[in-house]
Protein backbone atom coordinates (compact mmCIF):
# COMPACT_ATOMS: atom_id res chain seq x y z
CA UNK A 1 0.00 0.00 0.00
CA UNK A 2 1.77 3.88 -1.22
CA UNK A 3 2.36 5.51 2.09
CA UNK A 4 -0.19 8.65 0.84
CA UNK A 5 -3.33 6.05 0.70
CA UNK A 6 -2.36 4.99 4.23
CA UNK A 7 -2.54 8.43 5.45
CA UNK A 8 -5.67 9.22 3.94
CA UNK A 9 -7.28 5.94 4.99
CA UNK A 10 -5.76 6.02 8.34
CA UNK A 11 -8.77 6.96 11.24
CA UNK A 12 -6.00 8.12 13.55
CA UNK A 13 -2.69 9.39 13.67
CA UNK A 14 0.21 6.47 13.56
CA UNK A 15 4.05 6.13 14.34
CA UNK A 16 6.55 5.13 11.52
CA UNK A 17 10.07 4.69 11.99
CA UNK A 18 13.58 4.93 9.96
CA UNK A 19 15.81 2.32 10.43
CA UNK A 20 20.00 2.80 9.60
CA UNK A 21 20.80 -0.79 8.08
CA UNK A 22 24.15 -2.71 9.55
CA UNK A 23 27.67 -2.21 9.20
CA UNK A 24 29.26 -4.12 6.48
CA UNK A 25 30.58 -7.47 8.28
CA UNK A 26 27.08 -8.26 10.22
CA UNK A 27 23.97 -10.13 8.39
CA UNK A 28 20.78 -9.92 8.53
CA UNK A 29 20.19 -10.85 11.93
CA UNK A 30 21.93 -7.55 13.48
CA UNK A 31 19.14 -5.46 11.19
CA UNK A 32 16.23 -7.83 12.57
CA UNK A 33 17.62 -6.72 16.46
CA UNK A 34 16.20 -2.93 15.24
CA UNK A 35 13.62 -4.05 13.52
CA UNK A 36 11.97 -6.91 15.53
CA UNK A 37 11.05 -4.44 18.70
CA UNK A 38 9.37 -1.78 16.45
CA UNK A 39 6.61 -4.17 15.08
CA UNK A 40 4.78 -4.44 18.69
CA UNK A 41 3.26 -1.17 16.88
CA UNK A 42 2.32 -2.58 13.95
CA UNK A 43 3.98 0.12 11.69
CA UNK A 44 2.29 0.80 8.15
CA UNK A 45 5.64 1.28 7.03
CA UNK A 46 9.56 1.15 7.85
CA UNK A 47 12.07 4.00 6.33
CA UNK A 48 15.66 2.37 5.25
CA UNK A 49 17.93 4.91 4.91
CA UNK A 50 20.73 4.73 2.16
CA UNK A 51 24.79 6.03 2.57
CA UNK A 52 26.48 6.98 -0.50
CA UNK A 53 29.71 5.16 -1.10
CA UNK A 54 32.91 6.81 0.64
CA UNK A 55 36.41 7.59 -0.40
CA UNK A 56 39.33 6.59 2.00
CA UNK A 57 43.00 6.40 0.97
CA UNK A 58 44.33 3.31 1.92
CA UNK A 59 48.54 2.83 2.83
CA UNK A 60 49.88 0.82 0.08
CA UNK A 61 52.96 -0.17 2.27
CA UNK A 62 55.73 1.63 -0.21
CA UNK A 63 54.96 5.38 1.15
CA UNK A 64 51.83 5.65 -1.07
CA UNK A 65 48.28 5.84 -0.46
CA UNK A 66 46.16 4.35 -3.16
CA UNK A 67 42.20 5.60 -3.36
CA UNK A 68 39.42 3.31 -3.04
CA UNK A 69 35.61 3.66 -2.97
CA UNK A 70 34.06 1.90 -0.08
CA UNK A 71 30.42 1.08 0.58
CA UNK A 72 30.46 0.78 4.25
CA UNK A 73 26.82 -0.87 4.72
CA UNK A 74 24.81 -3.26 2.86
CA UNK A 75 22.93 -2.31 -0.88
CA UNK A 76 19.29 -1.04 -0.23
CA UNK A 77 18.21 -3.87 -2.51
CA UNK A 78 19.68 -6.16 -0.44
CA UNK A 79 18.64 -4.37 2.74
CA UNK A 80 14.45 -4.52 1.54
CA UNK A 81 14.98 -7.78 0.54
CA UNK A 82 15.46 -9.12 3.62
CA UNK A 83 13.04 -7.06 5.51
CA UNK A 84 10.54 -8.34 3.01
CA UNK A 85 12.04 -11.97 2.97
CA UNK A 86 10.81 -11.75 7.68
CA UNK A 87 8.13 -9.45 7.23
CA UNK A 88 6.51 -9.78 3.83
CA UNK A 89 3.10 -7.98 4.51
CA UNK A 90 5.29 -4.50 5.74
CA UNK A 91 5.41 -1.71 3.88
CA UNK A 92 9.01 -0.86 2.85
CA UNK A 93 10.04 2.78 2.16
CA UNK A 94 13.92 2.62 0.91
CA UNK A 95 15.66 6.11 0.72
CA UNK A 96 17.14 6.20 -2.55
CA UNK A 97 19.79 9.27 -3.30
CA UNK A 98 21.54 11.03 -5.77
CA UNK A 99 24.71 11.45 -3.97
CA UNK A 100 27.46 9.02 -5.17
CA UNK A 101 25.23 7.66 -8.44
CA UNK A 102 24.58 8.65 -12.08
CA UNK A 103 21.17 8.96 -13.03
CA UNK A 104 21.22 5.61 -14.67
CA UNK A 105 22.50 4.38 -11.75
CA UNK A 106 19.91 6.16 -9.55
CA UNK A 107 17.11 4.21 -12.66
CA UNK A 108 18.66 1.04 -12.12
CA UNK A 109 18.19 1.36 -8.53
CA UNK A 110 15.03 2.18 -9.01
CA UNK A 111 13.66 -0.43 -11.48
CA UNK A 112 15.50 -3.15 -9.25
CA UNK A 113 12.98 -1.88 -6.61
CA UNK A 114 10.36 -1.98 -8.58
CA UNK A 115 10.35 -5.82 -9.72
CA UNK A 116 11.15 -6.00 -6.06
CA UNK A 117 7.42 -4.62 -5.48
CA UNK A 118 8.32 -1.79 -3.70
CA UNK A 119 5.31 0.75 -3.95
CA UNK A 120 7.35 3.65 -1.86
CA UNK A 121 10.01 5.67 -2.48
CA UNK A 122 12.08 8.62 -0.69
CA UNK A 123 13.77 10.67 -2.84
CA UNK A 124 16.68 12.71 -1.27
CA UNK A 125 19.69 14.27 -2.61
CA UNK A 126 22.32 12.96 0.34
CA UNK A 127 25.09 14.51 1.65
CA UNK A 128 28.53 15.97 0.30
CA UNK A 129 31.41 13.86 1.03
CA UNK A 130 33.65 14.32 4.27
CA UNK A 131 35.87 17.27 3.59
CA UNK A 132 33.54 18.43 0.70
CA UNK A 133 32.39 21.84 1.37
CA UNK A 134 29.76 21.71 -0.92
CA UNK A 135 27.57 19.06 -2.57
CA UNK A 136 29.18 17.43 -6.15
CA UNK A 137 27.13 15.24 -7.92
CA UNK A 138 28.16 12.79 -9.73
CA UNK A 139 28.61 12.74 -14.15
CA UNK A 140 25.57 12.25 -14.93
CA UNK A 141 24.02 12.99 -11.61
CA UNK A 142 21.47 15.02 -10.52
CA UNK A 143 22.35 17.89 -8.09
CA UNK A 144 18.91 18.56 -6.18
CA UNK A 145 16.48 15.70 -5.22
CA UNK A 146 13.40 17.19 -7.23
CA UNK A 147 15.81 16.45 -10.30
CA UNK A 148 15.47 13.02 -8.75
CA UNK A 149 11.32 13.34 -7.67
CA UNK A 150 11.15 14.30 -11.24
CA UNK A 151 12.82 11.39 -12.83
CA UNK A 152 10.63 8.78 -10.63
CA UNK A 153 7.47 10.64 -12.09
CA UNK A 154 8.71 10.10 -15.54
CA UNK A 155 9.19 6.63 -14.51
CA UNK A 156 5.74 6.34 -13.52
CA UNK A 157 4.79 7.40 -16.94
CA UNK A 158 6.54 4.80 -18.61
CA UNK A 159 9.47 7.64 -19.47
CA UNK A 160 12.61 5.38 -19.18
CA UNK A 161 16.25 7.64 -19.11
CA UNK A 162 17.51 4.34 -21.21
CA UNK A 163 16.97 5.63 -24.66
CA UNK A 164 17.26 1.82 -25.61
CA UNK A 165 14.05 1.07 -24.08
CA UNK A 166 11.01 2.35 -25.80
CA UNK A 167 7.98 0.77 -24.56
CA UNK A 168 8.90 0.38 -20.92
CA UNK A 169 6.15 -0.21 -18.14
CA UNK A 170 5.16 2.04 -15.85
CA UNK A 171 6.22 2.19 -12.29
CA UNK A 172 3.91 2.99 -9.22
CA UNK A 173 6.35 4.90 -7.10
CA UNK A 174 4.87 7.14 -4.00
CA UNK A 175 7.59 9.49 -3.62
CA UNK A 176 8.11 11.10 -0.12
CA UNK A 177 10.30 13.72 0.22
CA UNK A 178 12.45 15.72 3.16
CA UNK A 179 11.85 19.14 4.62
CA UNK A 180 13.59 20.97 7.59
CA UNK A 181 11.82 23.03 9.76
CA UNK A 182 14.88 25.15 10.96
CA UNK A 183 15.70 25.13 7.39
CA UNK A 184 18.09 23.41 5.66
CA UNK A 185 21.86 24.18 6.60
CA UNK A 186 22.55 25.31 2.71
CA UNK A 187 19.11 27.47 2.03
CA UNK A 188 19.45 31.38 2.63
CA UNK A 189 16.45 30.86 4.63
CA UNK A 190 13.63 29.74 5.76
CA UNK A 191 10.84 31.31 3.24
CA UNK A 192 13.25 30.28 0.23
CA UNK A 193 13.92 26.47 1.62
CA UNK A 194 10.37 26.53 1.63
CA UNK A 195 10.33 27.46 -2.07
CA UNK A 196 13.00 24.73 -3.15
CA UNK A 197 10.37 21.89 -1.28
CA UNK A 198 7.76 23.58 -3.18
CA UNK A 199 9.79 22.53 -6.12
CA UNK A 200 9.90 19.15 -4.98
CA UNK A 201 5.92 18.61 -4.50
CA UNK A 202 5.51 20.21 -7.80
CA UNK A 203 8.03 18.00 -9.77
CA UNK A 204 5.95 14.99 -8.06
CA UNK A 205 6.13 14.30 -4.24
CA UNK A 206 3.10 12.76 -2.50
CA UNK A 207 4.14 13.62 0.71
CA UNK A 208 6.79 15.36 3.03
CA UNK A 209 8.84 13.99 6.47
CA UNK A 210 10.62 16.37 8.29
CA UNK A 211 14.30 16.61 9.61
CA UNK A 212 14.34 16.10 13.64
CA UNK A 213 13.32 18.83 15.56
CA UNK A 214 13.06 19.54 19.48
CA UNK A 215 10.91 22.89 19.52
CA UNK A 216 7.66 22.16 18.16
CA UNK A 217 7.02 25.70 17.69
CA UNK A 218 9.56 25.58 14.78
CA UNK A 219 7.88 22.42 13.07
CA UNK A 220 4.04 24.51 13.43
CA UNK A 221 5.67 28.04 11.99
CA UNK A 222 7.45 25.83 9.18
CA UNK A 223 4.02 23.86 8.54
CA UNK A 224 1.81 27.55 8.34
CA UNK A 225 4.41 28.41 5.47
CA UNK A 226 4.34 25.49 3.80
CA UNK A 227 0.61 26.09 3.54
CA UNK A 228 0.64 30.02 2.99
CA UNK A 229 3.29 29.04 0.04
CA UNK A 230 0.78 26.67 -1.86
CA UNK A 231 1.89 23.60 -0.49
CA UNK A 232 -1.01 20.73 0.36
CA UNK A 233 0.43 17.33 0.79
CA UNK A 234 0.77 15.63 3.85
CA UNK A 235 3.56 16.73 6.20
CA UNK A 236 4.69 13.97 8.88
CA UNK A 237 6.78 15.80 11.79
CA UNK A 238 10.11 13.42 12.23
CA UNK A 239 11.62 12.76 15.93
CA UNK A 240 14.81 11.57 17.38
CA UNK A 241 14.89 10.86 21.23
CA UNK A 242 17.96 12.29 22.61
CA UNK A 243 20.18 9.76 24.75
CA UNK A 244 23.09 11.45 26.14
CA UNK A 245 24.36 14.85 27.10
CA UNK A 246 26.91 15.16 24.54
CA UNK A 247 23.79 14.73 21.88
CA UNK A 248 23.27 18.51 23.07
CA UNK A 249 26.51 18.92 21.29
CA UNK A 250 26.86 16.57 18.45
CA UNK A 251 23.58 16.26 17.20
CA UNK A 252 23.57 20.57 16.56
CA UNK A 253 27.13 19.78 14.62
CA UNK A 254 25.76 17.07 12.50
CA UNK A 255 22.17 17.60 11.70
CA UNK A 256 22.42 22.11 11.54
CA UNK A 257 19.32 22.19 14.46
CA UNK A 258 18.94 24.24 17.53
CA UNK A 259 18.26 22.29 20.92
CA UNK A 260 16.00 24.43 22.90
CA UNK A 261 17.16 26.02 26.15
CA UNK A 262 15.04 24.14 28.36
CA UNK A 263 15.84 20.91 27.28
CA UNK A 264 19.60 21.72 27.63
CA UNK A 265 18.88 22.72 30.95
CA UNK A 266 16.87 19.86 31.78
CA UNK A 267 19.83 17.36 30.30
CA UNK A 268 22.85 19.35 32.31
CA UNK A 269 20.68 18.92 35.56
CA UNK A 270 20.87 14.86 35.17
CA UNK A 271 23.51 13.61 37.40
CA UNK A 272 23.76 10.12 35.34
CA UNK A 273 23.41 7.93 32.05
CA UNK A 274 20.07 6.36 32.88
CA UNK A 275 19.39 10.02 34.36
CA UNK A 276 20.31 11.74 30.93
CA UNK A 277 18.34 8.83 28.69
CA UNK A 278 15.37 9.24 30.59
CA UNK A 279 14.94 12.48 30.51
CA UNK A 280 15.37 12.33 26.54
CA UNK A 281 12.40 10.17 26.65
CA UNK A 282 10.31 12.63 28.60
CA UNK A 283 11.29 15.68 26.21
CA UNK A 284 10.13 13.07 22.98
CA UNK A 285 7.26 12.03 25.08
CA UNK A 286 5.95 15.33 25.43
CA UNK A 287 6.58 16.53 22.06
CA UNK A 288 4.53 13.66 20.64
CA UNK A 289 1.44 14.79 22.84
CA UNK A 290 1.32 18.19 21.38
CA UNK A 291 1.87 17.22 17.77
CA UNK A 292 -1.12 14.91 18.01
CA UNK A 293 -2.93 17.51 19.80
CA UNK A 294 -2.23 20.11 16.88
CA UNK A 295 -3.83 17.09 14.56
CA UNK A 296 -0.51 15.53 12.43
CA UNK A 297 -1.41 12.47 10.92
CA UNK A 298 1.35 10.49 11.89
CA UNK A 299 4.47 10.65 13.48
CA UNK A 300 8.11 9.20 11.87
CA UNK A 301 10.85 8.24 15.02
CA UNK A 302 14.33 8.14 13.93
CA UNK A 303 15.80 5.09 15.72
CA UNK A 304 19.20 4.97 14.64
CA UNK A 305 19.15 1.25 15.11
CA UNK A 306 18.71 1.57 18.96
CA UNK A 307 14.72 1.32 19.12
CA UNK A 308 14.51 0.73 23.00
CA UNK A 309 13.85 4.54 23.67
CA UNK A 310 11.92 5.54 20.57
CA UNK A 311 9.77 2.11 22.05
CA UNK A 312 9.17 3.20 25.10
CA UNK A 313 7.78 6.70 24.19
CA UNK A 314 5.41 5.20 21.57
CA UNK A 315 4.12 2.81 24.12
CA UNK A 316 3.16 5.90 26.23
CA UNK A 317 2.29 8.14 23.44
CA UNK A 318 -0.37 6.00 20.95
Amino acid sequence: MKVIDILRSSKRPFASFELVPPLKGSDASRLYQSLDPLMEFQPPFINITCHRDEIEYVPDGDGTFRRMTLAKRPGTVAIVAAIMRRYPELEIVPHVICGGSSSSHVESELLDLHFLGIKNIMALRGDALPGQKVFIPEPDGFSHSSELVGMISNLNRGQYLDPTVKQGLSTDFCIGVAAYPEKHFEAANLESDIQHLKQKVEAGADYIVTQMFFDNERFFRFAELCRKAGISVPIIPGLKPISSKKQIEMLPRAFHIDIPQPLVSLMKKTKTAEEAYQAGIDWAVRQSRELLEHGVPAIHYYTMAKPDNVCEIVRAVF
